[in-house]
């Protein structure tokens, strides 16, 4: 059970961070969301930029230890997606790059939202 929990609070953790990188196309059809976005782009933003651990990390770490399975060092991010998304030999220039795309990305997300809902405007 506690295997099963683990992998379900993974699958979380990736649609959560999944949804602080490119939740504003949501807030485009549905502008409350940015009420749940924004906030969890600045936790999101926050934990990285300051090398934080995300409490999700050590959670899924007792959930396996105590479900008799392996933990990992480090946190989630550096186990489960550098992997998939920083290939062995991308430079400190290409990582600035990626970030500053997942900030343009959102911030053409939130023009399209506030141009949208201003139309909308009576």
């Amino acid at each position: 059970m506690y295997q099963l929990l683990a992998d379900m609070l993974v699958v979380g953790h990736f649609l959560f961070i999944a949804f602080v990188a490119i939740g504003g196309v949501f807030v485009i059809y549905r502008p409350r969301l940015a009420w749940l976005h924004l906030p969890s782009a600045a936790w999101g933003a926050a934990v990285e930029l300051c090398g934080w651990f995300c409490p999700l990390t050590p959670l899924e770490n007792y959930l396996r230890l105590s479900g008799g399975g392996k933990v990992y060092d480090g946190d989630f991010i550096e186990h489960y997606l550098l992997p998939i998304i920083y290939p062995q030999n991308l430079t400190a220039t290409g990582q600035q790059i990626l970030g500053i795309l997942v900030v343009a990305v959102n911030l053409i997300f939130y023009t399209l939202a506030i141009r949208k809902h201003r139309m909308h405007k009576p």
